[in-house]
């Protein structure tokens, strides 16, 4: 027998083997590792540095109050993947002067909160944000309060919203929401994740190499390479569950109908035009004039730490103030141009 028809002679059973292996590791319950916390046993409370969930973890909040008695607007802000409660700072701070009082939370996993790292059932997260936005709503009374998520915490605050009553909420302010689901995936991408998700579950992957940028801002970019609570190395298995929230807010969008502003930067090559439009594509109709979209041609996935960022911050502002208006910049203009393009 020629050495080639040797070789072709092994590859199935090599084949085999490999199968094999996989299927024992999926049988020995290799899988996808969430945290389970434990029972939801205590009455949430916020504290003047932490909050107290239900199942009894501890999640560091930020807040910058304005000067004023009584607030115009509050805002409690979700971060995004591997991110935590102070990239929201510079929004924050120049909120203030306008009348803003805003907060923001480590969400599980994420900053300095427990289990650093790790993923927990999507539940907990809406579960954490309804808790939050309901105490801080209790400490200002009669003020609107809006829930601002950016990516990941856009997906938190678009499935919390469309699947649980909360009248505290007066708004919701959607930053290049993650709604990059599976349903957009090319299949062997998909195929790859549920692989690696049961097999090496708790393996950390890295970003470089990939050539996305996510922002124009340089400088913020290195600072986070250099801050120690940015997560840079993201375990198997809070990738996959992260894609799995990010399912669910695609499926949330045919049933988001709270008042909202959504924002997206043309130039976003994390939650790409195409999951983007899908999205818009299925948001109820009868709540479309309770919508405002915002489309910024030459801002990134990070909109609101770009260097133009300030753009975004008005805008922002200005709906708080008047949700039926026209933004100042005119990037809701920009929206049905669009909506109507192909990708």
């Amino acid at each position: 027998m020629r050495e080639h028809d040797k070789l072709a002679a092994r590859m199935p059973s090599r084949l085999g083997i490999l199968l094999s292996i996989i299927a024992l590791l999926v049988l020995n319950g290799c899988a996808p590792q969430l945290v389970d916390p434990g029972p939801l046993r205590w009455t949430p409370e916020l504290y003047p540095t932490h909050f107290a969930t239900r199942d009894g973890l501890s999640l560091p909040y930020r807040s910058w109050p304005t000067k004023d008695e009584k607030p115009k607007a509050i805002l409690v802000a979700l971060h995004g993947f591997n991110d935590y409660s102070a990239f929201f700072e510079d929004p924050a701070t120049f909120m203030q002067p306008h009348g803003i009082t805003s907060y923001a939370y480590d969400q599980r996993g994420f900053g300095g909160s427990g289990f650093r790292g790790r993923w927990f059932e999507n539940a907990r997260y809406r579960m954490d944000a309804r808790d939050f936005t309901q105490l801080i709503a209790d400490q200002h009374p009669g003020v609107p309060l809006y829930i601002l998520g950016e990516s990941m915490g856009g997906a938190v605050a678009m499935t919390m919203l469309s699947e649980q009553d909360a009248p505290w909420v007066t708004g919701a302010i959607l930053s290049a929401p993650a709604v990059w689901g599976r349903e957009s995936m090319p299949w062997a991408q998909s195929a790859l994740l549920w692989l690696s998700a049961h097999t090496i579950p708790g393996v950390p992957m890295s970003g470089r190499g990939l050539k996305i940028q996510p922002s124009d801002n340089i400088k913020m970019l290195i600072a986070l390479g250099r801050d120690p609570l940015i997560i840079k190395g993201t375990r198997v298995d809070a990738i996959n569950g992260l894609v799995d929230l990010m399912d669910d807010a695609l499926a949330a969008s045919r049933t988001f109908r709270a008042r909202s502003l959504i924002l997206y930067g043309g130039r976003d090559e994390i939650v790409k035009a195409g999951p983007t439009r899908m999205m818009f594509d299925r948001l109820p109709e009868d709540s479309k004039d309770k919508r405002q979209i915002a489309i910024y041609p030459k801002a990134y996935h990070m909109l609101l730490r770009d260097l133009d960022a300030e753009t975004v911050w008005t805008d922002i502002i200005a709906w708080t103030e008047s949700p039926d208006a026209r933004l100042p910049s005119g990037a809701d203009k920009r929206a049905q141009e669009f909506l109507s393009s192909s990708q």
